[in-house]
């Protein structure tokens, strides 16, 4: 029995016969009966050998298929417009004023306050107690002879950390690979800058603790917490030009990349040799995992961990592992841009070509499946393992990881005795350090660099940006508390610094944003 379709339903009248229509049969590998009683159906002449064949099915199939051509049918009829992403749906709808605020550049900070208040209340409050038996419990993780024996507060701050950190290591390298910092010119004004900030808060605290209990403190004041830096710049608004914004990135991410070295420099244990060698044979094994162009996320995820480990036990600070596969991450995608266009092209012409045929069938054409798949595994191409991880881990890292770390870390009983003997010394230190060396230091030696012709400022940016640029580099917070939890075991010491930067970085903040809101808005 021949196919009675008219000729424009068929490729070509030669391959019209028993088999019946050769849209039909390319269409029908892998769901065959429910997929071709719809297509054929949908036409007015259907092909009646197909539409025999797809019966077959059963009933169920066929009230399926009825049910999901009267659907598609009432609404082409009604001319009801389907949603063209789930944004638009009811639910999008309703969750779209929590997207945008996680997209913003305030989120991360809003919620990193949000998180050290809420630490600080309950340190003073009845729970204080039930806080730090919890922070304070161990909690062991056995994998066969491996044993990690562990409290809550070290899972936090060498576990979650790490991952932080593994972020922080990410972003330097795109930096450097790509970013601001990926010439000597560009990187020169943000290099000098951060350097001058990093030591000069750093000797400012060394000469007021100098001999003292709180001698091991002298990092706590040379990093910049981006987080707060940021949410304070987006406040201002207008009035900060969007060089400024990159530029106080940059200087964050290289001090974060000093913080990282004083760390594995200054703050580690005892090294226990073996284990270290270790880490760095499954750093090797990353290297050649890369050089191989390996590109499976997972891979580099259990390597990671097993890096991780093995600095962990070997007394060198666990979060430095995460920076070190960082770097091991691929930042090469596996096509170039002219080549995604081209293909991605093509596969949109053909899904165009189909939506028209059939509208509404998306769900049922197999053609239009097909170029949807394909350009899935296209912009997996395009994009570098480094530059997907940074993106999942972003959320993440400013929405669970730090608060959770300011949770563990920023609670601390305020007391009065907290400023008496030995530990005065360690807050004049810390807020000296962030309130009055940071700023010198960052804006001094920006000033000295400009003046003898090394660097230039951004465009847009003045003094006056850079003077309250300088103040939001005294927010040291995150990487300040950290620090200060590897420098003092003494407990009335470590509460004493965490008051020092809980009130710099608050005195901070304020006073940049005072000074860039005194600053009229750029005329365009």
């Amino acid at each position: 029995m021949a196919c009675r379709n008219p000729p424009d339903s068929c490729n070509t009248r030669s391959r019209r016969g028993r088999r019946g229509c050769p849209r039909m049969r390319l269409s029908a590998p892998g769901k065959p009966v429910a997929y071709n009683l719809i297509r054929c159906r949908r036409q007015q002449n259907a092909c009646p050998l197909t539409c025999r064949a797809a019966r077959r099915g059963g009933g169920a199939l066929r009230q399926f298929s009825h049910v999901s051509i009267g659907i598609t049918r009432s609404m082409a009829r009604l001319k009801i417009p389907l949603a063209t992403h789930w944004t638009e749906t009811a639910v999008g709808r309703a969750v779209r004023p929590m997207q945008e605020f996680i997209h913003s550049s305030t989120a991360g900070g809003i919620v990193l306050l949000l998180a050290s208040v809420v630490a600080l209340l309950v340190a003073n409050s009845p729970l204080r107690g039930g806080y730090e038996a919890l922070l304070h419990s161990y909690a062991d993780l056995a994998i066969g002879s491996l044993r990690l024996h562990l409290t809550i507060l070290h899972w936090i701050n060498d576990g979650l950390m790490a991952v932080f950190f593994f972020l922080v290591g990410l972003e330097i390298k795109r930096e450097v690979w790509a970013g601001e910092l990926s010439s000597v010119r560009a990187a020169l004004l943000p290099i000098i800058a951060a350097l001058g900030g990093a030591v000069v808060p750093a000797l400012v605290y060394a000469g007021i603790n100098l001999g003292g209990p709180g001698s091991a403190g002298w990092g706590i004041p040379m990093a910049t917490d981006i987080a707060f830096a940021l949410g304070v710049l987006a406040l201002a608004g207008s009035r900060v030009p969007f060089g400024l914004k990159i530029m106080l990135t940059a200087i964050a991410i290289i001090d974060d990349l000093i913080a990282v070295l004083v760390i594995a420099f200054f703050y580690s244990g005892a090294v226990d040799f073996g284990a270290l060698v270790l880490g760095f044979a499954f750093l090797a094994v990353l290297l050649v995992v890369n050089a191989l162009g390996i590109r499976a996320i997972p891979v580099y995820v259990l390597l990671g961990v097993l890096v991780w480990v093995a600095f962990l036990e070997s007394g060198i600070h666990a979060t430095i592992a995460g920076v070190l596969v960082a770097l091991l991450v691929p930042v090469r995608t596996r096509m170039d841009q002219a080549t995604f266009l081209a293909r991605a092209r093509a596969l949109l012409h053909d899904f165009e070509i189909s939506s028209r045929r059939e509208p509404y069938s998306i769900l049922q054409d197999q053609e239009q499946q097909a170029a949807i798949i394909a350009l899935e595994d296209l912009a997996e191409g395009v994009q570098a393992p480094l530059q997907k991880l940074e993106h999942r881990l972003h959320t993440w890292s400013a929405f669970v990881i730090i608060p959770i770390f300011a949770l563990a870390n920023a609670g601390v009983a305020l007391s009065p005795n907290a400023f008496r003997g030995e530990t005065v010394p360690v807050v004049i230190g810390i807020m000296a350090g962030l309130l009055v060396g940071k700023p010198v230091g960052l804006f001094g030696a920006t000033w000295v660099a400009v003046r003898l012709g090394w660097v230039a400022l951004p465009a847009g940016v003045t003094w006056r940006h850079m003077a309250g640029l300088a103040c939001l580099g005294g927010m040291g917070f995150t990487m300040s508390l950290f620090i200060a939890a590897l420098a003092f075991a003494d407990s009335a010491v470590l509460d004493a610094a965490k008051l020092g930067i809980l009130a710099a970085s608050l005195i901070a903040g304020v006073l940049g944003f005072l000074l860039l809101s005194r600053i009229k808005p750029a005329q365009h």
